[in-house]
């Protein structure tokens, strides 16, 4: 039966604490259009859930299809905060630091 120690292993995980600082990227790029802002938002925080849910996944094949859902994920919030930075909702910065992380998260 799963306990405390063994359910929360995904905080162990490269993958999970790369997803985080994706998500603190995304909040850190304060986008000004609160619809990008919020898809951006949901988006990163889907990357983070998605990967602990694939985490407490026993079956190899679906462990596979949640992770790589959560890149999915990962790759609409980076896209989001890039669309913010062209159409001048961002900082040009704050999407490079966004496609830096993204691939990172990708990469794992």
């Amino acid at each position: 039966m799963p306990n405390e120690t063994t359910f929360i292993l995904h905080e162990k995980l490269i993958a999970w604490q790369v997803a985080c600082e994706l998500l603190r990227v995304v909040c850190d790029a304060r986008i000004s259009d609160a619809k990008l802002r919020d898809q951006a938002m949901r988006a990163a925080q889907s990357t983070c859930l998605n990967i602990a849910e694939a985490n407490g996944r026993f079956s190899l094949a679906d462990r596979r299809r949640v992770f790589a859902i959560a890149r999915g994920e990962a790759a609409e919030a980076v896209a989001a905060v890039q669309v913010a930075a062209m159409s001048g909702r961002c900082r040009e910065d704050a999407a490079q630091d966004a496609r830096r992380v993204g691939a990172r998260v990708a990469a794992l």
